[in-house]
């Protein structure tokens, strides 16, 4: 990935510090986070709220984990009880 797109965004310990306006920024943004989720593992929500918190300062994991979803780099059961990272392939 090209991280000089995503370095404004990205403090001193690599968290992401601010949530960027442009849609190909969100994008990158959301690449560099979900490479902190392993393929073939299963998440619970709170493991997921965890890793996201742990990754971020700006106190929304919310906003990302719906956003991870949405562009489909992370999927999770109906019932929200297991989420996964999508394999690339």
């Amino acid at each position: 990935m090209n991280m000089k797109n995503i370095d404004n965004y990205i403090d001193k310990d690599g968290k992401i510090k601010i949530w960027p306006s442009k849609h190909e920024s969100k994008y990158q943004i959301l690449l560099y986070l979900v490479e902190n989720f392993e393929y073939n593992h299963f998440y619970t929500e709170k493991e997921v709220n965890m890793i996201i918190k742990d990754h971020h300062t700006f106190g929304d994991f919310f906003l990302l984990r719906r956003e991870l979803i949405e562009k489909k780099l992370l999927k999770r059961t109906d019932d929200g009880a297991k989420y996964w990272r999508v394999d690339s392939n």
